[in-house]
């Protein structure tokens, strides 16, 4: 079964010469694009903000006096022999 591509691109400047299916291919194709520009630049920032929030979190959390007691037992537990 042969994969069937759709036609390259014309080069805008070739585009009044071009008949005029082409030029509406052409033209939804850009349409197209224009909706989702930037999105995927958008959601790694979300992502990147998201990850910085909960490291910040973590920090907080994890200054504490009972946690760092707690973290320094269950080390002191885990490195003592017998």
């Amino acid at each position: 079964m042969a994969i069937s591509s759709s036609p390259p691109l014309i080069d805008p400047p070739n585009v009044a010469s071009a008949p005029a299916r082409v030029k509406r291919r052409w033209l939804a194709r850009l349409e197209g694009l224009g909706a989702e520009a930037g999105a995927a630049t958008a959601e790694y920032v979300v992502a990147t903000m998201a990850a910085v929030g909960f490291a910040g979190l973590l920090i907080v959390i994890l200054r504490g006096d009972e946690v760092r007691s707690i973290l320094t037992d269950l080390v002191r537990r885990a490195l003592s022999v017998g």
